[in-house]
């Protein structure tokens, strides 16, 4: 597998050996020895599966207490995908990396813990599965408007469609040390 590293410390793009024939292909999607020495060295405790239709939002997303680490990929349709430098004290506190994930390029996205994470849907719908370092906790869920103009996230949907909660989040520079 190849690991290109993102102008974001530990945000890491992962492309898997993928061995084709006129059958289809087969290629790994984890291998915990193989990431370990890579330097993703986290224990995946929970899989999510998310269905969206094209021009879905999803995020900011990030939990407080409770940070995860997440491995992204797409399995099928066309994402945009976005990670935003939350650790407090960080020299890229509020700056954003994305890329895009597709079943055609089987990329993934390696995000630690201290990102927000959020995604646009590019096709007419996309598959999305990620690993989480830690478990889902309602209690401790933390946002940011997707649109923060301080982040100056490069969205490539022009009226995205966004949940309620997603609507109402507040701005970086609005939130308290403490809800980071």
């Amino acid at each position: 597998m190849n690991i290109i590293t993102t102008s974001l410390e530990g945000v890491l793009i992962i492309e898997p050996r993928v061995f084709k024939d006129n059958r289809g292909f087969f290629m790994e999607t984890y291998n915990q020895n193989k990431y370990q020495k890579s330097g993703i060295n986290r224990r995946f405790v929970q899989d999510n599966l998310s269905y969206s239709v094209f021009g879905t939002l999803r995020g900011l997303h990030f939990q407080i207490r409770h940070p995860q680490a997440k491995l992204v990929q797409v399995i099928t349709g066309e994402i945009f995908d976005v990670a935003v430098d939350i650790r407090k004290g960080s020299p890229t506190f509020g700056n954003w990396t994305g890329v895009v994930l597709s079943e055609q390029n089987k990329r993934q996205i390696f995000i630690p813990e201290g990102f927000a994470h959020g995604f646009c849907v590019l096709s007419k719908t996309a598959h999305f599965s990620y690993k989480c370092s830690d478990f889902y906790a309602p209690d401790d869920e933390g946002g940011i408007i997707w649109s923060d103009p301080d982040i100056g996230i490069k969205w490539p949907v022009k009226e995205p469609v966004i949940s309620e909660k997603d609507k109402h989040y507040a701005r970086l520079c609005e939130l308290l040390p403490e809800q980071l």
